[in-house]
């Protein structure tokens, strides 16, 4: 297939069914997407896992159509394999070994650099990622939010500062929750550490 065809015609192609366009897709895309993974995990064998998971992913939510063309596809896919990435980091958060032996050693974790840096990245991308997820909500709700959460705030304090009774900004942070996890789930994140 000619290189100039949009993603989104491909993807289109792909859900009437030429399995062809997928092959196309995966192609174009192939070397970015394994460069990401690779520069992030340093193991060619991982990266090939994480990139068929990740190209999984795709599949499942083209079948599902649940994925809505926007013009973004590159970034959509890099974003199921980022969070795939932590996701591995998550669960292969291996105890270390001292060198040279077979079991654990609570002196080898001490100041383990890589460890920590691999959770600070966690933990910026959660922090980045429900950044982006509390700017959707309604107004109201990121406020309540925002108050409770960062700014440590009771609910009467809330229901003080922003005029309402304590059940309204009671309510509010509920449908903040309940809208949050919605999407979450939208955007296959993953939240957890």
């Amino acid at each position: 297939m000619e290189h100039q065809v949009e993603d989104s015609l491909l993807i289109k192609r792909y859900i009437d069914g030429d399995e062809r366009a997928l092959a196309a897709l995966i192609g174009r895309h192939n070397q970015r997407i394994s460069s990401f993974i690779y520069s992030k995990v340093n193991d060619r064998e991982v990266t090939e896992d994480i990139f068929q998971d990740t190209f999984m992913k795709v599949i499942r939510t083209l079948k599902r159509g649940a994925y809505s063309e926007e013009g973004k596809f590159l970034p959509w896919v890099m974003r199921i394999s980022h969070n795939l990435i932590i996701d591995y980091f998550r669960k292969n958060r291996r105890l270390p070994m001292f060198e040279g032996a077979d079991t654990f050693n609570i002196f080898s974790v001490i100041g383990d650099e890589k460890l920590n840096i691999e959770k600070q990245i966690i933990k910026d991308q959660i922090d980045s990622d429900l950044t982006l997820l509390i700017e959707e909500l309604p107004n109201e709700q990121k406020e309540v939010l925002l108050m409770r959460i960062y700014k440590d705030m009771s609910f009467k304090e809330i229901s003080e500062n922003t005029g309402v009774s304590i059940n309204t900004a009671l309510g509010r942070m509920r449908y903040a929750l309940i809208n949050l996890r919605k999407l979450i789930d939208q955007n296959n994140i993953v939240l957890t550490n």
